[in-house]
């Protein structure tokens, strides 16, 4: 810095303020460099480009925005996020339980939000916007419950009573069925991993994807890294406001036969 700084022996020369203000200006540039020599992940991709390309941009875009999001609203009830890219701009609707606090006073938070989003992902001006949208029931997010097992191990709660406490609740919202693996040293030095099981619930075929909410999370603990995963098995809902409306396929409805009217002789 100073070898290229002091290069030509003219600079010192000058007076002490226009020093100074070469010597921030350098070190805006030589900052500024740095940054941007790393890759930027790219917003929706709308280009005539292939479509693996397209659909890895869109995936990192996704990953990237919801780790931030996640960091960001963790204390705020985060249960995911939804992306639509339209011709006019790209809608990001976040889902919360704490709606309020995602706002923020006179909606200067989603404000924030928006513009750290536009700079970090090189939206056009007005090419973003953000909404928050508010869960139904926040007893069928498997990451509403994450977090919240998570605070209560990181408030010292015992396992075993936080992770019942975790299955009773979303049992008593309407779940199928739900399960919770703790692993990491929960108790002494030795790692072990430890389910905790409520309900009915499948594991693999079409269904386990439709119907299966899953959440994982890391929690810092004073003996290590524990993680936490949960599984929440959705019921079934021909709205599809609460679970999925598609029917399992092993459910079968017999319908009963209507009433035939008497054929009538005609000789």
């Amino acid at each position: 810095f100073q070898a290229k700084i002091n290069h030509g022996g003219f600079i010192y020369a000058l007076p002490s303020i226009l020093r100074l203000s070469l010597h921030a200006e350098y070190f805006l540039w030589v900052v500024s460099s740095y940054l941007l020599s790393f890759p930027l992940a790219q917003p929706p991709v709308k280009t005539n480009i292939s479509k693996k390309r397209k659909f890895v941009a869109d995936g990192v875009f996704y990953a990237e925005l919801n780790e931030f999001l996640m960091r960001e609203m963790a204390e705020d009830g985060y249960a995911g996020v939804e992306v639509r890219a339209t011709p006019i701009r790209t809608e990001i609707i976040i889902r919360a339980t704490n709606t309020l606090n995602v706002l923020g006073d006179k909606g200067r938070r989603i404000r924030e939000l928006t513009s750290v989003v536009q700079k970090r992902f090189q939206f056009p001006e007005g090419g973003v916007e953000l909404f928050a949208e508010r869960v139904q029931n926040k007893g069928l997010s498997a990451q509403v419950q994450a977090e919240s097992l998570k605070f209560k191990l990181v408030g010292g709660l015992a396992v075993r009573r936080a992770c019942y406490g975790v299955l009773r609740y979303v049992m008593e919202s309407g779940a199928k069925g739900a399960e919770v693996i703790v692993s990491g040293k929960l108790r002494g030095q030795r790692a072990k991993a430890q389910k905790f099981g409520d309900g009915y619930r499948i594991k693999t075929g079409f269904a386990a994807t439709e119907y299966i909410d899953t959440a994982v999370r890391c929690v810092n603990m004073r003996s290590g890294v524990i993680g936490i995963k949960v599984e929440i098995m959705l019921p079934h809902d021909p709205t599809g406001v609460m679970g999925p409306k598609t029917p399992l396929s092993d459910i079968i409805e017999i319908i009963e036969p209507k009433e035939e009217a008497p054929v009538v002789d005609s000789y």
